[in-house]
């Protein structure tokens, strides 16, 4: 028995209790004491029961509500003889209801469908039942429709705009005509309806007056004859009030008012739109350069904004095409916010036209939608999913861009189906929520652009009148889409699986990610299983994969898994072009941005120079780090200019670097000497010592804050001073070498980069130091102290990695771009497959960087390496000490070995020969034993003679 009719029943009984006393008592108690036996057995089922009746739907509870009332209408019609005519109307009330509730669920299921029609469709019906309507009204006024429909107009339309309403199926015209071109505009509509209010009233008021300004006893064939039942209203009053004198300059006021109004054209304005108009229509001549632009103007959006700022609070409304104010980045370090706000504006105002914005914003909304199924944006067009993910997208531009590294998101990793197989390359995978076939279309190679991505073609000024213009990303290769799948990584993980099994390890491979080289497998653990067992298995893993260059990570940063990386059988090449149209779509527009590749989760990897602040390159001959200094320098050229960026090319190898020979960014010739780069580098400590002295004159931190201070004028220099301030621009120096660097002068270039380490970021001085031999001498622990940031490509040796990450992991890799990025904070290294650029691409880009501008050199970078001497060769490089020691003899008149020994802690070898080298220079007189020596210079020759030694012509 179901719930309600158990419901039923005891309420029946308590009715019938209540209407035969004692009776019913008696009947009610019977009734209990036969279900008292049954109670205790089925008290369970009716409690769950009724917890399911009140989870059910309402339909089912009715009839519960209702019984009781039925029953009880029920039971009096006992006592009395049936009606026949009582089923007959229930059935008619029954039917009547069910229609009832069919017809509102048939309106109501209308109106919800109208609710969630596209609002193209719903703009799309206003403008065809506007069309509609003027069709009517046509019909009306100029065929003299007869019927209904034509008594309707002629009293609605007739009546209300009297002897203007053959203009009235015009305006319906153009307004439905507007409506279908133009509906992404619907800002203007409100605009637009109240000019055209105030246009007809105006002219049907005039219309009225010119009539006569006949009266509504003249009848309705007067009216409708004049101004209409409009006319009349706009006109009776101004003319009882003030007479018809004033009544038609205030109505021609309001006219011209709503023609002003529907044409969004200020009173300003008014001679300019005349000019123009004259032009299109050939009455004047446009003068040279004039250009009319047929989308709005300044003088249109001026408009809308203040028409729209003149609106009540609730109803304004945003421009559909038009981008938000982005929103204010705020950091809590002073440095941050000096190096993140630079140029913003001055490249806010090159912007390309509003089309450009459109496909900027389509760009960034493609990337991120690629990140969610493993692929990426590459400068191509999007996979089907992402094409599905990016339409109907808003041309606004969202508040925040969510970088990769430096700029953009990461996928999510690849989830590992239940039953394994080796030839699923196309299941599905990335954020699990796309099907096998769009997944897989990732794979493919995708269908050519339809349109290029827009030019970078803003213009740049540079010091004078010299326009610079920067490379557009055209110059580089477009690379395709990367894979989220193949069968290989299927095959690696039925491997992975079968090694876990056969040593009885109660492990699974939850998931993989795959980037361009290597793939990194998540292993997550059973209960009670210790991490050793897995890194134990790492010669096992290696074997069963067929693969040496196995490497284990336990645990991945910020997962409970451990993640064992194997190369892929099918390796990917990453495209300098693609990272950085990346960098260029995030709109970071910061000079010292440059790609440095692809990380083993799919993301581009991007580095800001100046927050790094310096680097340490190094690797083995072949491992790819010369190529990461071709992809360091093309970045910087592709989006800085010589005003932004100057580097300090150093290549003793003298092959590496001579392809970027004659570019304007660079401050000198490429230095190969090993000398000459000591000496420049002696130059960058030099020049970082006057910026700080420019730093503290005025008063600032930062090299940032001193350069938009600058340029907005608020510093100038002290009264009676010729000097004129610039900026500065960004100094980055380039060692292709340190190694040579360090064999030929390792005290000078050691002392030079410390320095330049530890105090030039301020000044924004960065190094760049490369190296293929990272031993102890070469790479010392001062140089590593101060070098925060670190790129490792594939090692030799165990102890070469040591040196470079202070961790094991650079001997794992495989070569060829494979690399270990350690930026400053981090604590654990991030793999990456480094950019690639080619020799084509390099030498289009630096042909278009000299067609722009010549080089302009700093004379005093190498110190007098023109005008400068040969050194005597027997003095070789103890020139500093040599001089040290004869201005000590020089200006003590006192020539003594020990003397020399103590002063400058040197040996008594190195102190004896410095008094052999001043010997030979007529310094000191010959040895006379155990006497100090005669020294044959007087104090106020000393200038003159260490110009000799130093071989200069003058002092």
């Amino acid at each position: 028995m179901s719930v309600a009719s158990r419901t039923g029943n005891l309420t029946t009984m308590a009715s019938r209790t209540s209407g035969k006393g004692s009776q019913g008592t008696a009947g009610t108690a019977k009734a209990r004491a036969g279900r008292t036996t049954g109670a205790a057995k089925k008290a369970a089922p009716v409690k769950k029961s009724a917890v399911a009746a009140k989870k059910a739907a309402p339909v089912k509870r009715a009839p519960v509500k209702k019984a009781p009332a039925k029953r009880a209408a029920a039971r009096p019609a006992a006592k009395t003889a049936p009606s026949p005519t009582s089923g007959v109307f229930r059935l008619v009330c029954a039917l009547w209801l069910g229609l009832a509730h069919g017809v509102g669920a048939m309106f109501r299921g209308i109106g919800r469908g109208a609710k969630g029609l596209d609002p193209a469709h719903r703009k799309d019906g206003v403008a065809l039942l506007l069309l509609g309507l003027a069709l009517i009204v046509a019909a009306g006024t100029w065929a003299q429709l007869r019927g209904p429909v034509g008594d309707l107009v002629e009293m609605l339309v007739t009546g209300a705009f009297g002897r203007l309403d053959l203009l009235v199926p015009i305006l319906l015209g153009v307004v439905a005509v507007r409506l279908i071109l133009h509906p992404e505009k619907p800002e203007a509509n409100g605009r637009i309806v109240i000019g055209l209010s105030a246009l007809v009233v105006g002219v049907l008021g005039q219309v009225h007056v010119a009539c006569g300004a006949p009266s509504r006893g003249d009848g309705i064939e007067g009216l409708q004859d004049a101004g209409g039942l409009i006319g009349w209203a706009a006109s009776t009053p101004l003319i009882f009030t003030m007479g018809s004198v004033l009544a038609v300059p205030l109505l021609l006021l309001l006219t011209v008012f709503g023609l002003l109004v529907v044409t969004a054209t200020p009173v300003n304005a008014v001679p300019e739109r005349l000019r123009q108009l004259g032009i299109m229509l050939g009455i004047l001549a446009a003068p040279p350069g004039y250009y009319v632009d047929s989308e709005e103007s300044e003088d249109d959006e001026r408009y809308d904004e203040q028409w729209r700022e003149a609106l009540p609070a609730g109803a304004r409304r945003s421009p559909a095409r038009r981008a938000p104010a982005p929103a204010a980045y705020d950091e809590d370090l002073a440095e941050d916010e000096a190096l993140t706000r630079r140029r913003r504006p001055r490249r806010a105002a090159a912007q390309p036209a509003s089309g450009a914005r459109a496909l900027d914003a389509v760009d960034v909304a493609a990337a991120a939608a690629a990140a969610l199924d493993g692929a990426v944006l590459n400068g191509l067009p999007p996979s089907a999913l992402v094409a599905d993910l990016t339409q109907g997208v808003s041309t606004e531009r969202p508040a925040a861009v969510p970088p990769a590294r430096e700029g953009a998101g990461k996928p999510e990793r690849t989830p590992v189906p239940a039953p394994l197989s080796g030839s699923g390359s196309g299941a599905g995978s990335g954020s699990g929520s796309a099907s096998g076939a769009k997944v897989a279309d990732l794979t493919k190679a995708p269908p050519e652009a339809s349109q290029p991505l827009p030019p970078r073609a803003e213009q740049l000024q540079l010091a004078g009148d010299i326009t610079y213009s920067l490379p557009s990303l055209d110059l580089l290769e477009r690379g395709g889409p990367g894979k989220t799948r193949s069968a290989a990584n299927d095959a690696v993980v039925a491997s992975l699986t079968t090694v876990f099994t056969e040593f009885k390890v109660d492990a699974a491979v939850t998931g993989f990610t795959r980037g361009p080289t290597v793939t990194r497998y998540e292993v997550e653990l059973g209960p009670a299983v210790k991490v050793e067992r897995i890194t134990a298995l790492a010669k096992n893993i290696a074997y069963a994969v067929a693969s040496p260059d196995v490497r284990i990570i336990s645990p991945i940063p910020g997962k409970s898994a451990v993640g064992i990386e194997i190369p892929n059988t099918d390796r990917e090449m990453v495209n300098l072009g693609d990272v950085l149209r990346l960098a260029d779509a995030a709109e970071d527009d910061h000079p010292m941005l440059v790609a440095l590749g692809k990380d083993v989760e799919g993301g581009y990897v991007m580095a800001n120079l100046a927050k790094m602040p310096h680097v340490l390159v190094a690797g083995a001959t072949g491992s790819g780090k010369s190529s990461c200094i071709n992809c360091l320098i093309t970045s910087v050229m592709v989006r800085a200019t010589p005003e932004d960026v100057r580097m300090v090319l150093v290549d003793p190898k003298r092959v590496e670097l001579t392809a970027y020979e004659g570019i304007p960014h660079l401050i000198t010739p490429i230095i190969t000497n090993p000398k000459r780069a000591a000496e420049a580098l002696q130059w960058v400590v030099r020049e970082m010592d006057l910026r700080y002295d420019d730093l503290a004159a005025y008063g600032y931190r930062h090299i940032d804050d001193f350069n938009q201070a600058v340029r907005t004028g608020k510093i100038k220099p002290p009264e009676g001073s010729e000097r004129e301030l610039s900026p500065y621009p960004y100094l980055l120096v380039i060692v292709d070498e340190l190694a040579d660097l360090m064999m030929v002068a390792p005290r000078d270039v050691e002392d030079s980069i410390v320095r330049i380490t530890q105090l030039a970021r301020a000044a924004g001085i960065h190094l760049v130091l490369a190296t293929q031999r990272p031993s102890v001498d070469v790479v010392t622990g001062l140089i590593k102290a101060n070098v925060p940031s670190r790129l490792a490509f594939a090692t030799s040796s165990l102890a070469d990695s040591r040196v470079i990450l202070d961790q094991p992991g650079a001997e794992k890799l495989i070569g060829k771009g494979d690399g270990l990025f350690l930026p400053m904070g981090a604590n654990k290294p991030t793999r990456m497959q480094g950019a690639f650029v080619t020799e084509d691409e390099v030498t289009a880009i630096v042909q278009h960087c000299k067609d722009q501008m010549a080089p302009v050199f700093r004379e005093d970078v190498v110190v007098g390496s023109a005008k400068k001497k040969e050194i005597d060769e027997d003095i070789g490089d103890d020139l500093d000490l040599l001089c040290q020691a004869a201005e000590l003899v020089v200006s003590t008149q006192f020539g003594s070995t020990s003397m020399l020994q103590r002063k400058l802690r040197v040996g008594f070898a190195k102190a004896g020969r410095l008094m052999d080298l001043m010997e030979s220079r007529n310094i000191v007189g010959p040895s006379e034993g155990s006497k100090a020596r005669d020294v044959l210079v007087k104090p106020d020759e000393l200038d003159e003679m260490l110009a000799m030694i130093r071989g200069d012509s003058h002092p």
